[in-house]
């Protein structure tokens, strides 16, 4: 085979025709080099070679660039100390790395958090170089640094590179919306948008998973727009996002009509569906879940196990115990996939929103895995919805030996004793909270206000409109009053989060959006006099009112009635 011919998918036999050849005829060296470096690359494709990629850089018939030296490092992917011995070969023998080196062990050493060390000296080394100020480096860096958490230095080793490209700014967007930095995400999409740089299905992907996370519609529309402007939508990556983020603001219709575009466009893979049976399962519609598995295998597509915690978590907000138990006991027999502690979990949900607490405290002591803080977190929720304080203890008992500094065991312990009347034992609950030192996590509630997210929390009068909100909130008591509703939580729940935003979003509501459901998102679990009072709201208002809490979505209708049908 002559020097410059095209390596073959087989290392082996390419490697026995560049041996037969003379390696480079005719004395080219650099071709020689080129095909070699080649086929350490090659070799390094499976792990059942990757011994024989470190073997040929150790025997060729040349003194080793530093693209061979790169080549032998990234062979050695799954094996970081190897890499980072290897590296130190290099540079011993007076080997300067160059950006593609810096690049592929950085990326080693990505995959865990103990080689961080070993990264923060790569990045001084780098910085001696001035290869981190270089784009392919300096992604290389980002990656690094978002994968292992630490999402300022994510950002500082972005704002260092002297011209980011569209890998850099893509880099950086991914990285920080893993790290739920929604804010610094829309920045930088931002000065991507303004500097000329071309948005990829990356940059744009990782955007949309900023806006999901903080539910904020009006951006996640908005970068819909963007993607289909710059071409890049339908795309299954892109449209797979936005299946997600329009599922989790609520908003299941438009998910399904994102899926139903990737569906037709022949890009809908398993993470799609998956996508759409989790925005269905918040609320709970267990019926459209079943059509969509039934279509889903109908399709040749085989589920995992996120898609059967899709579907049990949609059973389990129901509150369908037999439904949930039975899909539970089909995943194995049937489908091939081992049940984990999550799906265990959505069984002692729906047993604990049935209010078949004593049939969910025994499922949790002899189920196949030993339940973690979720677990009693979900019966302890349960036991407060139906006001049992016996397994409420027992479950905050169990809570509390997994983490004494675990609020939620306090705060629901003493809301069920609040319920019953038990005065002295709920302000007992206060007290050793206090006495030792755990500190209750603060309600926040958020709203997207004309592209600007609102954050309030309770008794917050930070906000500039706060004498306007309460005036609204005020106004809101006496019209709900005036319909029957009796607030039995006392004055301290009219100011809770959720209320200050629904009031707030009211004032700030145009003629244009009159009429249209108000949005609300949560990081706690709405109260019962919250749920209660929205649902006489929703009425007043004339206005659907979707509440996102941390276990599911509240929608309320003008009815009065809510999807959850009272069980969360």
């Amino acid at each position: 085979m002559p020097a410059e011919a095209s390596i073959g998918p087989d290392p082996a036999c390419c490697h026995a025709q560049v041996i037969k050849s003379g390696g480079a005829s005719g004395g080219n060296a650099a071709k020689e080099r080129f095909l070699y470096n080649k086929l350490i690359a090659l070799y390094s494709r499976s792990p059942l070679t990757t011994p024989d990629a470190v073997r040929l850089f150790h025997h060729l018939p040349f003194v080793p660039n530093a693209a061979s030296w790169t080549s032998a490092i990234s062979a050695l992917c799954s094996d970081p100390p190897a890499a980072a011995k290897l590296f130190l070969s290099m540079l011993r023998r007076h080997y300067l790395p160059t950006q593609s080196t810096i690049s592929s062990l950085l990326k080693i050493l990505s995959f865990s958090p103990s080689y961080i060390s070993l990264g923060l000296q790569l990045h001084s080394l780098s910085l001696k170089l001035s290869l981190s100020v270089l784009p392919f480096s300096g992604s290389a860096l980002i990656g690094f640094y978002s994968k292992n958490f630490l999402s300022s230095d994510a950002l500082e080793a972005f704002h260092e590179i002297y011209e980011p490209d569209d890998v850099c700014f893509a880099a950086a967007i991914v990285g920080l919306a893993q790290n739920k930095r929604p804010a610094d995400v829309f920045s930088l999409f931002r000065d991507m948008r303004r500097g000329g740089i071309s948005s990829t299905m990356y940059s744009v992907s990782g955007a949309v998973r900023a806006a999901a996370d903080t539910a904020a519609l009006e951006q996640t529309r908005a970068i819909h727009a963007h993607a289909v402007v710059a071409g890049i939508e339908p795309n299954s990556v892109v449209g797979t996002a936005l299946v997600d983020a329009y599922g989790k603001a609520g908003l299941v219709s438009d998910a399904h009509r994102e899926f139903d575009e990737l569906l037709f466009a022949s890009r809908a893979n398993l993470v799609t569906w998956n996508a759409v049976l989790s925005a269905y399962a918040q609320h709970g519609d267990a019926e459209t879940i079943k059509q969509l598995f039934d279509e889903m295998l109908a399709r040749k597509l085989k589920p995992d196990e996120y898609t059967f915690l899709s579907i049990l978590t949609a059973c389990s907000n129901a509150g369908s115990v037999d439904d949930t138990r039975n899909w539970l006991n089909a995943m194995s027999p049937l489908y091939g996939i081992q049940p984990g502690l999550e799906h265990y979990t959505c069984i002692v949900g729906s047993m604990a929103r049935a209010g078949r607490l004593e049939e969910a405290e025994r499922f949790a002591a002899t189920m196949p895995f030993e339940p973690d803080a979720a677990v009693w977190r979900t019966l302890l929720s349960g036991c407060m919805v139906h006001g049992n304080a016996d397994i409420g203890r027992s479950a905050a008992g169990h809570l509390l030996e997994l983490d004494p500094q675990d609020d939620s065991a306090y705060v629901m312990l003493s809301k069920i004793y609040s319920s019953l009347g038990r005065k002295d034992e709920m302000a007992k609950q206060w007290t050793t909270m206090r006495d030792l030192g755990v500190k209750k996590e603060g309600g926040r509630s958020w709203v997207e206000v004309m592209g600007s997210v609102h954050v309030f929390i309770a008794g917050d009068r930070q906000h500039e409109w706060s004498p306007e909100i309460y005036a609204k909130v005020s106004e809101l008591e006496a019209a709900v009053r005036k319909l029957g509703y009796v607030e039995k939580g006392g004055e301290g729940v009219w100011h809770h989060s959720e209320r200050l935003a629904v009031a707030f979003v009211l004032l700030r509501s145009t003629t244009a959006v009159c009429g249209k459901s108000l949005r609300v998102m949560k990081n706690l679990r709405i109260c019962s006099h919250c749920h209660e009072f929205f649902k006489y709201v929703s009425r007043v208002v004339k206005r659907g009112i979707l509440v996102r809490d941390v276990n599911r979505y509240h929608w309320f209708q003008q009815d009065g009635s809510c999807s959850c049908k009272d069980c969360w």
